[in-house]
């Protein structure tokens, strides 16, 4: 089958799960999340669909970006802290609607997003929400510590409130072993967790602090970071690969793994991820092959992004599922959220491209003092048996902060 006869026989298979578009239709778009993804589809379908309502709805008033954490956790360089925007200014600057309120479920039939602020009407829902950590994966009951979790243990990977109380931390931090945990795959931002393990460990260097980095990780070590963690700090850094978290306890400080407890004087601990809450109690999660329970994460469609068993709600950004049995997730990243929002926001306004595919930009940190960066590019495309392949890049760079500015400020100039 050529190439041409076969999008032709993939768009009239897709053809009845498609939305209509809002340019021919007009209606209400509703936007559940702040984050790059649905901040990118809010101002995306104002540029596209003007005539169209669109509302961005959100239960924190503000937009923090975290695109420099690492570094400013450690002070590095005079990096700035994360980046802070009231979501009225910037939705009364772009000229969408902006509620504050905690989305609770969809009636997809009624088609109503239900908030603590009230029932909303829209004729398409993008379903933006973000992901979760499930401290209950290793036994602690979140509903009785949370607060705890978020001031003394968290590695303030996922949360603004955390950072200022991780950094504190951190500064008070006088030696003795330091536990940091990287969670099993998928997981938001896959570099992040390494870098900041790479600027703690130079971190520990160049304050002459007598304590150790033990970073527990059930993953793969990430290429680009082998070396500067494993030979540059191997003073400062024991490395435990392929280690799974099993249980914590919080009163003893320790933590036990598939072959081993240990103990920490300081942790910055990231259990498993899954999709936020709104997913599950709509019914938006994809189900499991084996057993068929929800596997944590949203079932959409790889090349619309529409759920599967509604074409008029989308599922973006890090709450995304699987999009093929050859890799996986997309990366839960920034840069693949903002470039969801945009290829829903054109399917919304006027159709789209039925293979329109999101792409990533990552740009790593992997040598603090000389300054040295690595830029990772990700591609798609589908492979001629209609499964979609994951084509990676990866490049050195001299001058990695000025790059890694360069990308953010352009994506906040799109939807800021």
């Amino acid at each position: 089958m050529t190439d041409p006869t076969r999008r032709l026989l993939l768009a009239a298979m897709l053809a009845p799960l498609l939305p209509l578009p809002a340019a021919a239709s007009g209606g209400r778009v509703l936007i559940v999340g702040g984050g790059w993804g649905g901040l990118s589809a809010a101002a995306q379908l104002r540029r596209l669909a003007p005539a169209l309502s669109v509302t961005l709805v959100d239960r924190q008033p503000a937009f923090v970006s975290f695109a420099d954490s690492n570094r400013w956790l450690v002070d590095h360089e005079g990096a700035a802290p994360p980046l802070r925007r009231d979501y009225a200014a910037v939705a009364a600057a772009r000229g969408y609607r902006f509620v504050q309120a905690e989305a609770l479920a969809v009636d997809r039939t009624a088609r109503r997003l239900e908030t603590s602020a009230g029932s909303l009407p829209y004729d398409w829902l993008v379903v933006a929400p973000g992901i979760a950590e499930d401290w209950s994966a290793w036994g602690v009951d979140e509903t009785l510590t949370v607060d705890r979790l978020q001031h003394e243990f968290s590695g303030g990977m996922l949360h603004a409130a955390a950072l200022p109380a991780l950094k504190a931390r951190l500064q008070a931090f006088t030696g003795g072993d330091l536990v940091l945990t990287v969670p099993p795959l998928p997981y938001r931002c896959p570099p992040a967790p390494y870098e900041r393990a790479l600027l703690i460990a130079w971190w520990l260097k160049t304050r002459r602090i007598p304590g150790r980095l033990v970073i527990v990780d059930p993953n793969p070590l990430m290429p680009a970071f082998r070396k500067p963690l494993l030979d540059d700090f191997r003073d400062q850094v024991s490395y435990l690969d392929h280690a799974r978290v099993r249980s914590i306890d919080l009163e003893r400080r320790s933590l036990a793994t598939d072959v081993d407890d240990i103990r920490f004087d300081l942790a910055l601990l990231a259990p498993p991820q899954r999709a936020a809450g709104l997913l599950g109690p709509s019914g938006l999660l994809r189900a499991d092959a084996n057993d068929g329970r929800p596997d944590g994460w949203g079932a959409q469609d790889a090349l619309g992004l529409h759920s599967r068993i509604d074409p008029n709600v989308f599922i973006i950004g890090d709450a995304a599922g699987v999009v093929s049995p050859l890799f996986g997730h997309y990366p839960k990243t920034g840069h693949v959220a903002a470039a969801m929002g945009a290829i829903v926001a054109a399917r919304i306004a006027g159709g789209g491209d039925g293979e329109q595919l999101p792409a990533s930009v990552c740009h790593l940190l992997t040598s603090p003092a000389p300054l040295q960066g690595t830029r990772l590019d990700v591609r798609y495309r589908p492979r001629g048996d209609g499964f979609l392949m994951q084509e990676n890049g990866q490049a050195r760079q001299a001058d990695p902060l000025a790059a890694a500015a360069a990308w953010a400020a352009a994506h906040y100039a799109a939807f800021l």
